[in-house]
C-alpha cells in the first residue's frame, strides 16, 4: 500500500490533478455556507435535525441543506437523474441504443441525464421547501411574512436557485471528472459525508459525555466508536469481495492461462439503499407538506407506521424493498445473458458447462447466491445505524453510518485504483521515452 501511495505522489501531474481536486471541493464546501436570502435558517436547521429523511440528505449535501444554502440539494438530484435514465435504458429503445453506440450514444445519454437533473432538481427543491414551510413562520424571515398572502412566489423563487445551485455542483463534477482525479460526483458525495461526521461525533460526545457524563456513559461511547470502526474494516472487507469465474477459450491451446469474470459481493452498490429510502420518504414528505401530524391524523399515524423506520413495519418493508432492489439492480448491472452471448461469441466458456443457455443459468445461479449474500450484507449495514440510534436514543443525525461508509469506502477505492493506474501508465511511458 505504501509502494502504492509512492508511486502516486511521485507522479507530478497525478498530484496536481489530487491538488485540483481539493481546491474544487473546497468551492463546493464553501458554497454549502452562502445562505439563500430571506430564509430563517435557524428554523430550518431545527425542522432538518428532527427529520431522518432530510438528515441524511443534508449529510450527501455537505450540510448544505441545514444552513439553506444555494447548495442545499448538493449533487444528488444529478444521481438520481444518472439512475433513472439508466432503468430507462431497458423500456425505451432508443435509449438502449444510444448505450450500445459508443462515445457519441455517452454523450447524448449525458445531455438527456443533464435535463433531467434540472427537472428533479426543481421538484426536489419544491417537496422540500413546502414540507419545511408548511407553515411560513418555518422558513422565512419575519419581514418577508408580512407578504404572508404571496409567500409560495418566494417558495418558487427558492426553488430557482436551488436548482440552479445543483447545476453548479453538477459543474464542479464535472471539472473533477475531466480535470482532476476523476468519478467527480462521488468525489462530492463522499466530500460532504466526511465533512458531516466530526458534527456527528461532536453530537455524539455532547450526548454522553456532556452534562450527563458517567462511567456508564462513556463505556457507551467508546462502543459507539468501536463498532463505527468495526464498520469501516468490514466494508473495506466486504466491498473488495468478488467471486471470480473462471473462463477459457476454445482456441487456445492447453496450459496457457485462461482468465475470469470478476464479480462483486455487492454488485449494486448503494443503490437498494437509496432506492427503498427514497420510497419510503415519499409518503412522509407528502404528509409533512400537508401539515397533518399523527396526533391530530389518523392517516398521517398509519403512513408513519408503514413508511418510517422507527417502527416496526416500516423497518420491515426498509428491508424488503433493499432487498428487491439489491436482486433488481444487481441482474442489471450484471446481465447473465449478455455475459453468455459475449463468451459464446469469442469462443469461450465456463469450464463444464456448454456455451449458450446452460452458461446463462449457471451464471444466473451464480449471481443469485451472491446477491443474497450482498443483499444480507446492505441490510445489516442500513439497519446498523437504526438500531443504534433506537437503542441509546440518539438524534438522526448520529445514524449516519453504513451506507455512507459503503460510499467513502467504494469511492476511495475506485480513485486509488485509477490514480496508481495513470502513475503506473505515466512511468511506463516515461521508461520507453
Amino acid at each position: 500500500m505504501l509502494n502504492k501511495v509512492k508511486l502516486i505522489f511521485s507522479n507530478r501531474e497525478i498530484v496536481l490533478k489530487i491538488l485540483i481536486t481539493f481546491a474544487l471541493l473546497l468551492v463546493f464546501k464553501a458554497g454549502t455556507y452562502i445562505p439563500i436570502p430571506l430564509i430563517d435558517t435557524d428554523n430550518v436547521r431545527y425542522v432538518v435535525s428532527g427529520n431522518d429523511f432530510l438528515t441524511v440528505l443534508n449529510a450527501f449535501s455537505g450540510g448544505g441543506l441545514s444552513n439553506f444554502s444555494i447548495l442545499a440539494l448538493g449533487i444528488s438530484p444529478y444521481i438520481t437523474a444518472s439512475i433513472v435514465i439508466q432503468m430507462l435504458q431497458m423500456v425505451i429503445p432508443k435509449f438502449k441504443e444510444w448505450s450500445e453506440s459508443g462515445e457519441v450514444g455517452k454523450q447524448k445519454l449525458n445531455r438527456w441525464t443533464r435535463y433531467t437533473t434540472v427537472v428533479i432538481a426543481m421538484i426536489q427543491a419544491l417537496l422540500i421547501i413546502f414540507s419545511l414551510g408548511s407553515k411560513p413562520e418555518n422558513i422565512l424571515q419575519a419581514t418577508v411574512l408580512e407578504h404572508n398572502n404571496i409567500y409560495w412566489l418566494f417558495y418558487i423563487y427558492m426553488a430557482i436557485i436551488i436548482t440552479a445551485g445543483s447545476a453548479f455542483t453538477m459543474w464542479l463534477a464535472d471539472l473533477i471528472t475531466r480535470h482532476g482525479a476523476g468519478n467527480g460526483s462521488s468525489m462530492i458525495i463522499m466530500a460532504g459525508i466526511i465533512s458531516s461526521i466530526p458534527s456527528m461525533f461532536a453530537t455524539l460526545g455532547n450526548t454522553f459525555l456532556g452534562a450527563n457524563f458517567s462511567g456508564l456513559n462513556l463505556f457507551f461511547f467508546i462502543l459507539i466508536c468501536v463498532l463505527y470502526v468495526a464498520l469501516i474494516v468490514g466494508v473495506v472487507f466486504f466491498e473488495g469481495a468478488v467471486r471470480k469465474v473462471p473462463v477459457q477459450y476454445a482456441n487456445r491451446q492447453a496450459g496457457q492461462q485462461g482468465s475470469d469474470i470478476p464479480i462483486k459481493l455487492n454488485s449494486a452498490n448503494v443503490i437498494p439503499v437509496i432506492f427503498a429510502s427514497t420510497i419510503l420518504s415519499i409518503p412522509l414528505t407528502i404528509i409533512g407538506v400537508m401539515g397533518l401530524t399523527t396526533d391530530t391524523s389518523t392517516g398521517a399515524f398509519w403512513v408513519n407506521q408503514f413508511f418510517s423506520t422507527s417502527q416496526p413495519i416500516g423497518i420491515a418493508l426498509y428491508i424488503i424493498l433493499i432487498v428487491f432492489f439489491s436482486f433488481f439492480y444487481s441482474f442489471m448491472q450484471v446481465d447473465p445473458e449478455q455475459i453468455a452471448d459475449n463468451l459464446e461469441k469469442q469462443g469461450a466458456f465456463i469450464p463444464g458447462y456448454r456455451p449458450g443457455e446452460d452458461t446463462k443459468r449457471q451464471l444466473s445461479k451464480m449471481l443469485f447466491r451472491i446477491t443474497l449474500i450482498g443483499s444480507a450484507y446492505l441490510v445489516i449495514l442500513a439497519m446498523i445505524p437504526i438500531i443504534v440510534s433506537l437503542s441509546f436514543g440518539l438524534g438522526s443525525s448520529v445514524t449516519i453510518g453504513g451506507t455512507s461508509m459503503i460510499i467513502i469506502v467504494g469511492v476511495a477505492i475506485e480513485t486509488l485504483r485509477q490514480l496508481e493506474t495513470q502513475a503506473e501508465t505515466k512511468d511506463y511511458q516515461g521508461f520507453l521515452g
